[in-house]
């Protein structure tokens, strides 16, 4: 490592102490959220090694490929195109956050609380699993919101040490901060086997990947990139996806009751993601009519496909 190297791992280090003493609340939930997902890694791990492997790792990873594959298919069209009217990409990004919403309850939190039921033999303490999972959830993006470099098109430039970043970086972290969650719903769906689960949430997840795949290429062509340097990037980033796969094929395959809590935290984070980021973005070009025309179409869809293919 260069002298240069160090000072600058060094100064990030400054920076990012600066920051959470700042946001000491936020630093505090990362850090709690972080302990329990690396825990439940650690004891999923070593199933692993015992030969105990989730029974679901495969399809997890085949999921969030798709998912990938789906942004990718989603940023070509900016190939050829700079721009489309505001009115249809918030329209578009509003069923994408309906999707997301509805997989949120029919893919992950119905199926966390009959699992949860069945382990605990109790409904109330089964919903309790579910609830911690989701508030553990939401304080793991929360923290991870409030410590990334990234960039929001509406609110500007965020977390710590954003002023020392590219914007291409402060572009590709953002969405990042999307697709991630999105694969740890997938990979937590998958991770018991159970297609009736992972099937309509993946489907889901890859339909609703391909605006946003869109957005996020159109986005980086306004702000001036070539056009085929912001597909691949914009393609790049759905890569969270299968990453995030396994870690949530990991986290809930362990201990019993890590499937209901992943479940939960799967879903605390995508409601954290469409509350937080889509629906505002959706919102902010005064769209917000078809933008919730939007959202209630994708709601509808994910309903449909949920009971179709569960």
């Amino acid at each position: 490592m260069t002298q240069q190297a160090a000072l600058s791992k060094s100064s990030w280090l400054a920076l990012t102490r600066a920051h959470a003493r700042r946001h000491t609340p936020a630093a505090l939930g990362l850090g709690l959220a972080l302990l329990v997902v690396v825990g439940l890694l650690v004891q999923s791990i070593t199933q692993i090694i015992l030969g105990n492997a989730a029974p679901g790792l495969r399809l997890a990873l085949l999921g969030g490929t798709a998912g990938f594959l789906a942004t990718a298919l989603g940023a070509l069209p900016a190939l050829v195109l700079r721009d489309i009217p505001q009115r249809i990409e918030d329209s578009l990004l509003g069923m994408a956050a309906g999707m997301m919403l509805a997989a949120s309850a029919f893919s992950l939190l119905l199926p966390g609380l009959e699992a949860g039921a069945n382990i605990l033999g109790s409904k109330p303490l089964g919903a309790g699993v579910v609830v911690i999972g989701m508030a553990l959830g939401v304080l793991l993006m929360l923290g991870l919101d409030e410590f990334t470099p990234h960039e929001h098109p509406s609110t500007g430039q965020h977390g710590a040490g954003h002023e020392h970043v590219s914007r291409i970086w402060l572009f590709v972290f953002a969405v990042s901060l999307h697709n991630l969650p999105e694969g740890m719903a997938i990979g937590v769906s998958f991770s018991q086997g159970d297609m009736a689960v992972g099937l309509p949430l993946t489907t889901a997840m890859a339909i609703q990947d391909m605006p946003e795949g869109l957005a996020v290429a159109l986005a980086l062509r306004r702000a001036g990139f070539a056009p085929l340097f912001a597909v691949l990037v914009a393609a790049a980033s759905g890569l969270l996806e299968p990453i995030g796969a396994l870690l949530g094929a990991g986290l809930s395959s362990g201990m019993a009751l890590a499937y209901p809590g992943g479940l939960g935290l799967a879903a605390g984070a995508m409601i954290f993601v469409v509350s937080h980021e889509v629906i505002p973005e959706t919102h902010r070009n005064g769209h917000q009519t078809p933008a919730t025309i939007g959202l209630m179409a994708g709601f509808a869809l994910m309903m449909v496909l949920d009971t179709t293919l569960g």
